[in-house]
């Protein structure tokens, strides 16, 4: 399952960056975080922003919307989705068009 906390703005997201990806794509869920993989290099930030603004198409809320919390640098992420209660995220997330045996890495 994919980890959405509630926070007094909205709610939060727990994502697994791949950058420099052949296509930019949510490509599933990893230890309970969502697998966004995007075209852009991660250099100074353009990875971030590449992932923040396919959240944004994907889930059907504004760019403004989506804030990096923590995760600058590293592939373990967390974005800020203003203005989306916990719940709404997660039926949000189950409408996604995640690749089939790809939601859960439980097996590896």
């Amino acid at each position: 399952m994919i980890g959405v906390e509630s926070h007094p703005e909205g709610s939060v997201l727990r994502v697994r960056a791949h950058a420099g990806a052949r296509r930019n794509e949510v490509a599933g869920e990893h230890d309970g975080a969502l697998r966004v993989a995007v075209t852009q290099a991660p250099e100074k930030g353009k990875a971030n922003k590449a992932i923040a603004d396919l959240l944004a198409a994907q889930l059907g809320v504004r760019k403004r919307q989506i804030e990096l919390l923590s995760g600058e640098t590293s592939v373990q992420k967390r974005f800020l989705i203003r203005g989306l209660s916990a719940a709404e995220l997660v039926l949000r997330l189950h409408s996604l068009k995640i690749p089939a045996g790809r939601r859960d890495d439980a097996s590896r």
